[in-house]
């Protein structure tokens, strides 16, 4: 089972490069197979390379930092 204070703490060090940029993530929830939901905020919303952003940076990210991180999906 995926720890979700270990996600909020690694979704911290990845909000940085959002901010930079005008975007924000913030948590939703996390499910018994590891899929982490989280909702692109601010530019990242709407953004044309959120899919890349949330797969590319979030999803590895996460799955690098927190032990049964299977997945990241958005929801609105």
């Amino acid at each position: 089972m995926v720890d979700k204070e270990q996600v909020i703490e690694a979704l911290q060090t990845i909000r940085p490069f959002l901010q930079r940029d005008g975007g924000d993530v913030e948590f939703v929830d996390v499910d018994d197979n590891g899929v982490v939901y989280v909702r692109l905020l601010g530019a990242c919303g709407g953004c044309p390379i959120a899919t890349m952003t949330l797969k590319g940076l979030i999803e590895s990210r996460l799955a690098e930092m927190v032990e049964g991180v299977t997945e990241v999906v958005e929801v609105e």
